[in-house]
């Protein structure tokens, strides 16, 4: 168990650390990396709370303090990328819209240039 938790503790901080290059570098937006802080953070919470995993553990009623560990960290990643699909989702309806606005005003121009 304390060698998992050790594994936890060493993939959480390399994932913070990546996610802080990646925003110094402007390779990802400060606005979608806390997401990906707050899960790295969480995850190095309880990778070095042993106390308070066995006690969602229990109260949970999962039959192994491991294996809350992982389902934890899956759910947290599925909410992840559902955020990350919802701004995906947003993000291409706001490119269709733009795109259609171009065409329009691309056929007024033109339009205007045939009356000229």
């Amino acid at each position: 168990m304390d060698r998992l938790l050790n594994v936890t503790t060493v993939l959480s901080i390399l994932l913070l650390i990546m996610v802080l290059i990646s925003v110094r570098r402007a390779h990802i937006r400060v606005e979608y990396s806390v997401s990906w802080l707050l899960t790295s953070l969480a995850m190095l919470l309880l990778s070095r709370s042993r106390p308070v995993l066995e006690l969602i553990t229990r109260w949970s009623g999962v039959p192994d303090t491991p294996l809350t560990l992982f389902l934890i960290s899956g759910a947290l990643f599925l909410v992840m990328f559902f955020r990350f699909s919802v701004i995906i989702s947003h993000l291409r309806a706001d490119n269709v819209a733009r795109a259609q606005r171009v065409a329009f005003l691309e056929y007024h121009i033109h339009s205007i240039e045939q009356h000229e």
